[in-house]
């Protein structure tokens, strides 16, 4: 494989299509979400601390992930993990994990802790792998708390 670049997006780029067409059609539809989310301006990752990321192999996007303040808290202090999506026929290559360290190191400046959903069990895994704990909450299936010092 070759070399993966992840890097902070201030645009969506045109080569995103690709990208959204495997998670159609791999049933997931919140890359459709980010893309509308961006192009309506309802979701740009502009707010301090937040921050969207691709993980680009050449010139094609193979992931994307952002860190939003999350909306369902009532603490800016907490933040959330949005739209992590790899390719699938670039899954199991570390491309997700080093996509979520790069996003948690930069949620520590900012957030006292991060949480995310998901409802599939194959990323529930991922999520514990990655130091994320199970949450029984209505918004939020995983949490990661950094504990009082950012």
């Amino acid at each position: 494989m070759n070399r993966i670049e992840i890097t902070r997006l201030h645009e969506l780029p045109s080569v995103i299509e690709p990208l959204r067409t495997d998670a159609a059609r791999q049933g997931f539809r919140f890359v459709e979400r980010l893309v509308s989310d961006w192009t309506s301006g309802a979701n740009t990752f502009g707010q301090p601390g937040e921050r969207i990321l691709g993980a680009f192999t050449d010139a094609m996007l193979v992931g994307v992930g952002g860190l939003n303040r999350d909306p369902y808290a009532a603490d800016p202090a907490v933040g959330r993990i949005r739209h992590l999506y790899v390719r699938s026929d670039h899954r199991r290559s570390g491309i997700g994990r080093a996509m979520v360290d790069h996003l948690l190191n930069e949620a520590r400046l900012t957030f006292s802790q991060v949480r995310l959903r998901t409802d599939t069990e194959e990323a529930a895994r991922f999520y514990l792998r990655c130091g994320f704990s199970p949450r029984n909450e209505p918004t939020a299936s995983h949490g990661l708390d950094f504990g009082t010092g950012k």
